[in-house]
């Protein structure tokens, strides 16, 4: 059925359709009418409905706009912006955290069957990647660990993504400074894959008799790891290596598209942040990735018109780590041979 001319601006306007917020204001509801701050209250007197402050919220984390002409959008002052936002935020971690977990076995299965359709690559369970998040920091602030390759201020986001660009996994928090795979160090994901207590599942037995156990792809700037599986780097590449980074390539770039869909859709962590809080960050980042999660798990569409290219990371050099685990190669190179 073609959407209405209202639906579409309605979507341009909040990234989500009609059904989706309704969806978000039900989770959020009995938050935002128990407790409304004195200052919730709009300009004829009336306090703001539940419906409005989750517009509000949506605006100004999807436009970017200032508080202040998202507030003149909505007949608002800027300080009732700012509380309407956080309140929104505080509620969505608590009340939408279910909509980014780690899959169980049954949707593991299906992503497997997922990338192995689409790729060719058997076992694989996602494809990881960071963004950095820019912030505009006071003089007060700057701190040099906060200050990345490229003379920015940034705040690192690892994710891992499904076959679809879903989120399954999100790091943040960590300063942009840091490289790529330090940040997956620093991360539960990477302390749970090598306990053995993530991507533990179900093993692929390939006809020339190779083990395939659960991994995920990521590109050079990562460690080669027997649960994360990287292209194949250096000067004089076989035929079956450049074969194997052609299929490689595709799904690795998943991750890229999640966040370029991320950062085109929620523009708040596209524009550089004026001065944000750096213990609110996270949260507005967290929920901006349950947002995104969100529109696909209720059957809304994401943005179609967001080329992978468009890549989320403008003018930041591509990072190489050149740590190979022996257990990573030998399953690379099964992968290579299978391919």
């Amino acid at each position: 059925p073609r959407i209405s001319d209202e639906e579409e601006k309605f979507k341009h306007f909040f990234r989500v359709s009609k059904k989706t917020f309704e969806y978000i204001c039900s989770l959020v509801r009995e938050d935002l009418i128990s407790r409304p701050p004195s200052g919730l209250i709009n300009i004829e007197g009336r306090l703001l409905s539940v419906e409005k402050q989750v517009a509000i919220a949506l605006r100004r984390l999807a436009s970017g706009e200032s508080q202040v002409s998202v507030g003149d959008a909505f007949g608002v002052g800027q300080s009732t912006v700012s509380q309407v936002t956080w309140r929104f935020i505080e509620s969505m971690e608590g009340r939408a955290k279910h909509h980014l977990q780690w899959p169980d076995a049954e949707t593991i299965e299906r992503i497997k069957a997922g990338f192995e359709a689409a790729f060719g690559m058997p076992n694989c369970c996602g494809a990881i990647d960071a963004t950095h998040i820019i912030m505009t920091l006071p003089a007060v602030e700057t701190s040099e660990e906060w200050c990345d390759h490229e003379r920015n201020y940034s705040m690192f986001l690892q994710v891992v993504v499904d076959n679809k660009m879903r989120f399954l996994d999100i790091v943040t928090g960590w300063p942009g400074s840091m490289a790529t795979s330090q940040l997956l160090k620093f991360s539960g994901f990477y302390k749970l894959c090598q306990s053995g207590e993530r991507l533990n599942g179900s093993t692929k037995l390939l006809p020339n008799g190779a083990q395939i156990r659960e991994y995920i792809v990521g590109s050079a700037a990562y460690p080669l790891l027997p649960w994360l599986i990287t292209p194949y780097e250096r000067e004089s590449l076989s035929t079956a290596m450049v074969n194997f980074n052609s299929k490689h390539k595709p799904a690795m770039l998943l991750a890229q598209g999640g966040l370029a869909q991320l950062k085109c859709g929620w523009r708040i962590l596209h524009k550089a942040m004026w001065r944000p809080d750096k213990h609110k960050l996270p949260s507005i980042i967290l929920v901006c990735c349950l947002l995104h999660n969100i529109i696909m798990d209720t059957g809304d569409t994401l943005q179609p018109d967001i080329a992978v290219s468009d890549h989320h990371d403008p003018g930041y050099k591509q990072q190489y780590c050149q740590e190979v685990d022996t257990l990573g190669q030998s399953m690379r190179n099964d992968l290579s041979r299978y391919l």
